[in-house]
């Protein structure tokens, strides 16, 4: 309950002062696999019919929640705006996770989780959403992001 209004707030601060990029497609309203698809062809469309030539490079960041680092979030955080008690427990609600891993019987010793938004959490895909956010930054051709896939 109490991560759902976070989350919430979080969408509603990136969202009314437009913190997240246009090109990102993935977890927001009014931003679907569907519009990503229609601006993907209006753009390939437009090449074409121009008599331009179209390269896609398509990416996609295999166990992309899991390759989150806290602490590069937690600037990541800051840098949209988000500070105070709200960026502090944002903090902390990631921090404390240990896991370990069983082999055919055998465990390991619990290791500190330093990397990763939960995933199936309901603040998993914004924070995740805020991480790459500035992924195309510097990219000079158009670009376009669903979730963890992006399409240039």
């Amino acid at each position: 309950m109490f991560e759902s209004i976070i989350r919430d707030v979080l969408v509603h601060h990136l969202e009314s002062k437009c913190l997240i990029n246009d090109p990102q497609h993935g977890f927001r309203k009014r931003h679907s696999c569907l519009t990503n698809l229609l601006t993907f062809l209006e753009k390939v469309t437009g090449y074409i019919d121009s008599g331009s030539n179209v390269d896609t490079v398509f990416l996609d960041f295999a166990k992309a929640f899991y390759k989150v680092p806290h602490y590069r979030l937690a600037m990541k955080l800051a840098s949209h705006e988000i500070g105070g008690k709200v960026h502090d427990w944002l903090v902390e609600w990631l921090s404390g996770r240990y896991q370990r891993v069983c082999l055919h019987g055998s465990l390991s010793s619990w290791l500190a989780v330093l990397s990763e938004v939960p995933q199936g959490s309901v603040l998993g895909p914004i924070l995740f959403l805020i991480y790459i956010n500035d992924l195309d930054t510097g990219i000079k051709n158009s670009l376009l992001k669903f979730a963890d896939n992006t399409k240039s």
